[in-house]
């Protein structure tokens, strides 16, 4: 996913300033490396994927099924990326109807493969893996014949597929660095849930119900996360400050407003929500503790990951990266060592205050981070007019 980000910022730079060619090279380029680290993470799914497991503590009786759901996921891997990657260009150019389109399509395609391989073929955990690798095959063959049928530089050429250096040089340059925030990130998370497994099998199945509700939240301010992402490459693309400026206000103003409103309505619907999950009462008042903490500071993540694709679009990927390191995944982890390990403090509840608290530090340094570049990249551009 990392990447895909550095393959948007890429094509949506190249786009604003009206280089086709470029462009062009940028979605064989993206393509290419799409399938390339694919075949990796398949690989390394597969055969570790246990291994996580066990490190992260799994209870003993899911371990085999987890470990089975894993190794289908990761050995149908590739369509997932292919389309992260197929999706991102097109936002690229603002086309962000179709890989909604075509994801909507995947997902009623899931729902009703869930039903017809545990329900008819009771194929248990297994199915629910195989219908989300089929579905995601169906989402990333749409998003390529998309790319395949335009007509302009976002033309996709099978006999074009080849990498360009200097382009892959740039997406690495700036997706690396979100990539690898990005598996820090979830070693943070690893940490927390083997927190979380630690106090038993209800626990850790109201918190996985609360993380899937979660889960429609984060999306929704994601994607104004994307949308930003995709209109500050275009407008460094064109040098238009003032405009990335107003992109700024707008985007942070908006996915608080967002997370706010979709985070405290899921709070309130808690136990009817868990309650389509699990009926268990118990599994819902653990996974009600959850949303209590999440969902009603939710805005938090929203405004933090909308700062850091904002600097992000401007070109600099490591300073977001340092910073959510450090702020995000270093404070979690800080505070798993030290205030969890107080018996006072040994609670799902103090586990989960974590996260606001490393959301907001993120955003404070983030916004900070935000205005440097901003005053820099604005003074190089002057000098640059100037000098013409």
């Amino acid at each position: 996913m990392g990447l895909s980000i550095g393959a948007n910022v890429t094509a949506a730079r190249f786009f604003g300033a009206g280089q086709k060619d470029r462009v062009s090279d940028t979605v064989h380029t993206s393509m290419v490396l799409s399938l390339l680290s694919g075949l990796l993470l398949t690989f390394a799914g597969v055969f570790l994927s246990k291994t996580i497991l066990i490190w992260m503590d799994s209870p003993e009786n899911v371990l085999d099924l987890s470990a089975l759901y894993l190794r289908i996921y990761f050995g149908g891997i590739i369509p997932t990326i292919v389309y992260n990657f197929g999706s991102a260009l097109l936002r690229a150019k603002g086309d962000t109807k179709r890989p909604l389109y075509f994801l909507f399509i995947a997902g009623i395609i899931n729902v009703i493969l869930n039903l017809f391989f545990v329900i008819v073929c009771r194929m248990s955990v297994a199915g629910v893996a195989i219908a989300t690798v089929i579905s995601q095959g169906i989402a990333a063959f749409l998003v390529v014949m998309c790319l395949v049928k335009e007509t302009d530089e976002f033309h996709l050429d099978f006999s074009r597929l080849r990498v360009d250096f200097p382009i892959m040089v740039q997406i690495v340059k700036i997706g690396l660095p979100a990539g690898f925030q990005g598996i820090v990130f979830s070693l943070s998370n690893v940490i927390i849930q083997r927190a979380v497994n630690s106090f038993g099998d209800i626990t850790v199945a109201g918190n996985s119900a609360a993380a899937n509700i979660e889960g429609f939240v984060y999306i929704a301010m994601n994607g104004f996360s994307q949308g930003t992402l995709t209109f500050v490459s275009q407008n460094m693309g064109k040098q238009d400050f003032a405009r990335i400026k107003k992109v700024t206000w707008v985007s942070l103003l908006t996915v608080f407003f967002i997370g706010f409103i979709f985070g405290n309505t899921v709070f309130l619907l808690g136990k009817i929500l868990i309650g389509f999950y699990n009926i268990n009462p118990l599994v819902i008042n653990e996974g009600v503790i959850r949303l209590k903490v999440i969902c009603t500071t939710y805005a938090l993540c929203g405004i933090m990951d909308v700062t850091g694709s904002i600097i992000r679009g401007m070109g600099h990927s490591v300073m977001p990266m340092a910073v959510s390191m450090l702020g995000a995944c270093g404070s979690r982890i800080l505070w798993i060592a030290t205030i969890f390990k107080i018996p006072e403090f040994h609670s799902c509840f103090v586990v989960f205050l974590s996260y606001p608290i490393s959301w907001f530090l993120t955003f404070a340094v983030h916004f900070i981070v935000f205005l440097f570049v901003y005053r820099k990249e604005k003074a190089v551009c002057k000098k640059r007019l100037e000098k013409l």
